[in-house]
């Protein structure tokens, strides 16, 4: 059997889920025995996510071998429980990098250097290393950003390249949104067909689009949806909100996702082997014996007038899984450190008691943990609520922060 390659985008807005539903299909494709390798490929010009602002793009992910990738790099050793590393993240910044270098070496034999086809055979060459160097069955790839933008182009026409010369063995998956606006009160499917249509635009015409929405769309949206996208019904897959994204494999199951995949690319048709996921599940549901409350002392949590988890991303998922194991409901209090700093300097102007200042913000918690922080903003608030457990022996931990 060929290596088949599958390419999830995502359109209308970012943030949509495509790291969760790309983990989801690579994880119910080995749970059906094939070995697959996942790819993520960033728009931004920084070689890897380790110098960027949490804040800018999420908490990034160290990998076994020092590789700093992005959040979705972590989603895809979740749900595969494969080891990543440098070959599995790219950016378009070592895209051009490699590029640009091999120019300076005259490796390129006196051609004139353009985008195309010198970076999309750079994108493409990546792939087929990763499928070779994992004798992959099935290649993962996710398209950072949204369709339509400027950014990303390279990426689509080098999944339209690859569709082209690889004919059977490509199929491209689109994760698109489907909202449904308050005053109406029913899900509109336009943002999405318009997704679709950039696709379209560049070539592209998605083998599976799955709709995110608040709600399951029902029978009459899909078949409109399909109509206006050249589509069929079956192909467009229902993905609505769930209390917990691990649900995800288990709704793309029901809907039989993998086996409409593996009948497209042409693969012998297995069911997946799920006892150990629903295991999973099932421990994430189960009434938990007892509750306690954890403070989080962070400088990364506000985006103008919003918090956001995703600054601390690995830290809420180490917590979320040692509750799980220990059936404890952990509840997390977050604290602005900047805040904690100008309370300590009021209560230093009105000659106040500072710990009882800092009991206003960690009097009832049974735990703080300070996580990663860069330079000097927030740092003597960290430092006091280091002091505050200390003093008050209340349960501690201190991560990396300079």
């Amino acid at each position: 059997m060929h290596t088949k390659y599958i390419f999830v985008s995502g359109g209308v807005i970012s943030g949509i889920g495509k790291g969760t539903t790309a983990a989801s299909i690579g994880l119910l494709l080995q749970a059906a025995g094939y070995k697959v390798a996942p790819m993520k490929f960033e728009n931004y010009l920084n070689l890897d996510a380790g110098t960027i602002n949490p804040i800018e793009h999420g908490d990034p992910f160290l990998c076994e071998d020092g590789t700093e990738g992005d959040m979705d790099i972590g989603t895809y050793e979740k749900y595969l429980g494969t080891d990543m590393g440098k070959d599995n993240f790219v950016t378009m910044g070592r895209i051009y990098q490699t590029v640009i270098d091999r120019e300076r070496r005259f490796e390129y034999d006196g051609e004139d250097v353009e985008a195309i086809p010198h970076i999309t055979d750079e994108i493409t060459s990546r792939i087929y290393k990763v499928a070779k160097a994992n004798k992959s069955d099935v290649v993962l790839i996710e398209l950072g950003g949204t369709a339509g933008e400027y950014q990303n182009v390279f990426y689509y026409e080098a999944s339209r390249i690859m569709t082209l010369k690889n004919p059977g063995d490509v199929l491209h998956v689109h994760v698109t949104y489907v909202p449904t606006p308050f005053h109406l009160g029913e899900p509109k499917t336009k943002p999405a067909q318009l997704s679709v249509r950039t696709l379209n635009s560049m070539g592209i015409q998605p083998d599976f689009v799955i709709a995110r929405s608040e709600k399951y769309l029902d029978q009459r949206r899909i078949d409109r949806f399909a109509l206006f996208c050249n589509m069929h019904p079956e192909d467009i897959i229902s993905n609505p909100d769930l209390p917990s994204a691990y649900e995800i494999p288990f709704l793309l199951h029901e809907q039989g996702l993998e086996k409409k995949i593996m009948k497209k690319l042409g693969m012998p048709v297995k069911s997946p082997k799920l006892t150990e996921w629903k295991n999973l599940i099932e421990s994430i549901k189960c009434k938990k014996e007892r509750q306690i409350k954890v403070a989080i002392i962070g400088k990364y949590f506000g985006t103008g007038d919003y918090q956001l988890r995703d600054s601390y991303a690995a830290l809420f998922d180490a917590m979320d899984h040692a509750g799980w194991v220990s059936k404890v409901d952990i509840k997390t209090t977050w604290i602005d450190a900047e805040k904690v700093e100008s309370a300590i300097t009021k209560a230093k102007a009105d000659r106040k008691d500072c710990d009882e200042a800092l009991k206003e913000f960690f009097g009832k918690s049974q735990g703080i943990i300070v996580p990663i922080g860069w330079g000097e903003r927030g740092s003597e608030g960290m430092i006091a609520a280091a002091s505050f457990a200390r003093k008050n022996k209340v349960p501690y931990l201190g991560l990396c922060w300079v």
